[in-house]
């Protein structure tokens, strides 16, 4: 990781300024910086490595809310210019970052929920068993998809309630992993 900060070094700040626009140029889907560009400079292991670098710092910072303090401190092993170039593309380009990080979460569905709403019911009994006494949980979910919403309903017993909520803490890990 040092090295590949330290790599950074290798061009000017002027320079580095404009490889990290492309940078963030390609983590809001336009066209990324090309490694023909830079041949001379770095060897193609570097460049993928100074790529994954940067676009994982711009992505953390901003996904993070990072403090000029705290963007600085990560890049403590590039010199005083490269660093305060990389921070001033961050804080120019900081909500074009955040709305690219935003679309790429939500494009992983189209579905959103709007509202939810729940009860909590105790079966008695049932035709088969005189007596169940069996929590059931009744939640009502309404998703908007493709503009549309749809009321979605479900009852569930303890232990699929506790499967849907370790499901649902498994996709926020994920969703804020891509942050």
């Amino acid at each position: 990781m040092k090295t590949t900060m330290k790599a950074l070094g290798r061009i000017s700040a002027t320079d580095c300024v404009k490889l990290c626009h492309r940078v963030v140029d390609g983590l809001c889907g336009r066209e990324p910086p090309c490694r023909s560009d830079y041949s001379a400079t770095w060897s193609l292991e570097e460049w993928l490595q100074l790529l994954d670098f940067l676009s994982g710092l711009f992505r953390s910072t901003v996904g993070s809310n990072f403090t000029d303090e705290e963007v600085l401190a990560k890049l403590s092993d590039v010199d005083h210019s490269h660093s305060q170039a990389v921070l001033s593309v961050v804080r120019a380009r900081e909500e074009e970052i955040r709305r690219a990080l935003l679309d790429s979460t939500n494009s992983i569905s189209s579905a959103t929920l709007q509202d939810f709403d729940w009860q909590l019911k105790l079966a008695m009994s049932s035709d088969k068993i005189s007596s169940l006494n069996t929590p059931l949980l009744s939640l009502s979910l309404d998703v908007r998809e493709k503009g549309a919403l749809r009321p979605i309903t479900m009852e569930l017993n303890r232990e699929e309630l506790s499967s849907l909520i370790s499901s649902l803490e498994a996709a926020n890990k994920v969703v804020l992993q891509l942050k």
